[in-house]
């Protein structure tokens, strides 16, 4: 028998959970314990008290998030048997030991059935990311975990989770947790990037975009590319490694620009004559540029981080592209992506419609887009479903 506290839920909610749907909120909760921490491990029961799971508790809308559908213990057995099963995962798609790519994700929160937790690997270093106060209590045994799955191909585990916990939790710090990296230095399909996982956005690197911009390097070879919001520079990289006659790389910061002129470097120095950096509001610059690109990429911050900004970042997309379109060479090739759980992939493209209307262009649609394999969705929690994206051909 286990001895975490109980959660009685009310008289017929306990549907989703038997669908192996991960959250629990407040409104389905008839009974609980008063003095309940937050973080803390709680059994799940329905009405008639039949056991339906084991959680995370946390005071708010999602009270809690179920990492378990079994009745077994969360102890070092359970981790371990989580990690093992999302590597084999891994290994199945081909990612484990790939000789030109060294940098995915092994964790991916509710889609690998661990809500709150992210992890990526960067070429020996596993980089933890736990976005719930119970997730981040078990960080010491997640690392064990990693070093009894990974061996000796593991050689450094890093905790990022400061930035991603609740505000009022401030004796959290990122900070090393196992071993010493090694290197900085990942591959992609081939290309070089440099990882910053501790000041960089993330985790240090946006792994969810890896096929996304290998496609993105077969549409740029001999063209003139515009990369927007370019962050580290990956679809840069990407695009001079096909044999891009010319990019661009625009981003508000300066800090990414620096770091996407450090990828660009790594990769060949015959692409700094082929590339230009710029410090830009993306979407003030894009106003002004002549219609002389072949291929742009779109790929901005999430507009919409809940449901009531979804209008507004639904109109900040559609003048984006629209402007987009406008500034497009005709025959010119668009990638453009929304990473707003909260936009779905009927809205966006709805929304891309809008602004091909607005614009007075004509589009066809060459590719949906969406996240890696290595960002599986969970067929019982949809929501993990977050990237979307349309490749379309502007006449």
């Amino acid at each position: 028998m286990l001895d975490y506290p109980k959660i009685i839920l009310a008289k017929n909610k306990e549907i989703s959970i038997l669908r192996k749907h991960h959250w629990i909120f407040s409104g389905a909760i008839a009974t609980r314990d008063t003095d309940l921490k937050n973080g803390q491990l709680v059994q799940i029961f329905s009405a008639k008290e039949i056991f339906l799971g084991i959680g995370h508790f946390q005071n708010g809308s999602i009270m809690v998030r179920t990492i378990s559908f079994e009745e077994q213990p969360i102890d070092g057995v359970f981790w371990k048997k989580k990690i093992q099963s999302a590597f084999e995962v891994r290994r199945s798609i081909g990612l484990t030991d790939s000789e030109e790519t060294n940098v995915y994700r092994l964790i991916h929160g509710e889609g690998d059935g661990l809500p709150g937790l992210i992890i990526d690997f960067y070429n020996g270093t596993a980089v933890i990311q736990a976005h719930s106060i119970g997730m981040h209590q078990h960080v010491e045994e997640i690392s064990q975990a990693l070093q009894e799955v990974y061996g000796e191909s593991l050689y450094a585990v890093y905790d990022k989770s400061a930035e991603t916990l609740p505000k009022n939790i401030s004796d959290v710090e990122n900070k090393l947790i196992y071993g010493e990296p090694k290197t900085n230095l990942v591959k992609e399909y081939g290309c070089v990037y440099e990882i910053d996982w501790e000041k960089g956005q993330k985790t240090g690197f946006f792994v969810d975009q890896r096929e996304n911009r290998h496609l993105f390097g077969k549409y740029s070879a001999g063209k003139k590319v515009l990369n927007t919001f370019c962050y580290s520079g990956g679809f840069s990289v990407s695009a001079l490694k096909a044999g891009a006659k010319e990019v661009h790389s625009i981003d508000i910061s300066a800090k990414a620009i620096e770091l996407t002129d450090k990828n660009v470097a790594l990769n060949a120095a015959e692409f700094q004559g082929k590339h230009q950096s710029i410090v830009a509001d993306v979407v003030k610059y894009i106003k002004e540029i002549e219609q002389d690109y072949d291929v742009i990429v779109l790929d901005p911050p999430a507009f919409a981080k809940n449901i009531k900004s979804r209008h507004n970042a639904v109109q900040g997309y559609k003048r984006l592209n629209a402007e987009a379109f406008k500034h497009i060479k005709s025959g010119g090739i668009l990638f453009t992506f929304s990473c707003s759980q909260v936009v779905d992939k009927q809205l966006f493209a709805n929304t891309i419609t809008a602004a091909a209307l607005e614009s007075g262009r004509n589009i066809r649609i060459l590719h949906y887009l969406s996240q890696p394999s290595d960002h599986p969705i969970n067929i019982f929690h949809q929501e993990t479903e977050y990237l979307k994206g349309l490749v379309v051909y502007v006449e």
